[in-house]
């Protein structure tokens, strides 16, 4: 990591572009500019934020981002291959755990909120209605079909 924001460093360095006309271009801010260029992964909440900000970064000093990228990828591959698997098992337990928190979440301190069991779709109301505009179009219709013509009086026609 540290050998991708050293590359993506000297690029900058060598184009004359300071830290902050890059955070600007970039909509970063230029902490994380100097810590991608220091190499500082845990300085970004996301990992895969990483990716994308170096890819964009490399982009932007027109660098070969796929190989920027690449060596991301490497490194992330490297790094998390070094996670043992009592960590792994601890992270799937924290996360199984929120989601039991999630299900069981208190309304009040006296009840626990009944799941819902109809979701109310707006599906079936846009439904309804469009069967009620194409019965009305058929009623229209079938009036105007079913309309005699009315009887002319040939009596008052003139010259008739």
């Amino acid at each position: 990591m540290k050998e991708i924001g050293e590359s993506l460093k000297e690029a900058r360095e060598n184009i004359g572009i300071t830290i902050e006309e890059a955070a600007n271009d970039l909509k970063l801010q230029p902490s994380q500019i100097e810590d991608i260029e220091e190499g500082n992964k845990d300085a970004f909440e996301d990992i895969m934020h990483l990716k994308y900000f170096i890819r964009d970064y490399a982009k932007y000093l027109g660098l070969n981002y796929e190989d920027l990228v690449d060596d991301f990828n490497e490194f992330l591959f490297d790094y998390t291959s070094r996670i043992s698997l009592d960590d792994i098992k601890k992270a799937r337990k924290q996360v199984e755990n929120s989601k039991k928190k999630e299900e069981n979440k208190v309304v009040s301190p006296y009840t626990y909120e009944k799941p819902r069991r109809f979701k109310f779709s707006f599906t079936f109301v846009y439904a309804i209605l469009l069967v009620m505009v194409f019965f009305g179009i058929f009623m229209v219709i079938k009036g105007i079909n079913n309309s005699e013509p009315k009887e002319t009086n040939t009596e008052n026609v003139i010259g008739g």
